[in-house]
């Protein structure tokens, strides 16, 4: 049992992620934009959380601090009881590579490498052989349904299949944390729902899983569903429904 999953009595797990009061502004004067404000939230061992709102609410900000590629400007963000802030840069950079798997809107794959070795290249850089690294990675491909792309480069795959392959790169190894931003923007309707199956596979098995979108029907497969609005948590609806008829009352996209 990792240390994500203890208890102490009369309380719950301790959260894999948590944001206390965290805020994030950008620029100063008359450019100053305050992207999150006052944001408390956690997300405990086995729980699929979707976050909802309207473009520009603060949701891709809110995963970029979660996953410590960002830092707050008040409050403070905690992994697995670890506030992000006492880490240093060599700390903070295991800390991602071993638990917390990222999906960017951007993918941000590496066109020199092929899809095994993108997926391989977290463990690689923590220090696994070569030989463990691609196992695991061709695990993850089978995972989402690309067993049989693991030597093609990603020019030559679809959006879709690229996609899958950022998302492989984000639950190879053991990741307590999945942060998806919109991870099925560029997936047809059939290869969305396995992959949101994947996700919450994933989270069924002891992950927290953030999962970022603007579809209710997403959002549907999450335990629980939070809604932004202008940088703030302005509900918490534990419904896919009440989240549909907020974002259409918060004019999303």
């Amino acid at each position: 049992m990792s240390g994500a999953e203890h208890t102490d009595p009369g309380a719950g797990p301790i959260p894999v992620l948590e944001l206390r009061s965290v805020g994030r502004i950008h620029g100063r004067g008359e450019v100053r934009v305050e992207a999150l404000a006052e944001v408390n939230l956690s997300v405990v061992p086995g729980e699929m959380l979707a976050v909802m709102g309207p473009s520009g609410s603060g949701k891709s900000t809110l995963l970029m601090l979660a996953g410590g590629l960002d830092t707050p400007t008040g409050g403070e963000v905690l992994v697995e009881g670890q506030p992000l802030g006492t880490l240093n840069r060599r700390r903070m950079a295991a800390l991602r590579r071993r638990r917390i798997g990222y999906v960017f809107q951007d993918l941000n794959l590496v066109p020199a490498l092929t899809a095994v070795e993108n997926v391989a290249l977290p463990l690689e850089l923590d220090g696994a052989s070569i030989r463990r690294a691609r196992q695991a990675a061709q695990a993850a491909l089978t995972e989402v349904g690309l067993e049989h792309f693991g030597d093609r480069f990603p020019d030559d795959m679809s959006g879709g299949q690229q996609q899958r392959v950022a998302i492989a790169r984000a639950l190879v190894g053991e990741r307590r944390l999945v942060l998806a931003d919109e991870p099925t923007g560029a997936l047809d309707s059939t290869t969305g729902e396995a992959v949101l199956r994947v996700l919450r596979a994933r989270s069924d098995a002891g992950a927290a899983v953030v999962l970022v979108t603007h579809e209710a029907r997403h959002a549907a497969w999450a335990d629980r569903i939070v809604f932004l609005r202008d940088g703030r948590l302005v509900d918490d609806t534990g419904s896919a429904a009440s989240a549909e008829s907020l974002l259409s009352r918060g004019g999303a996209r």
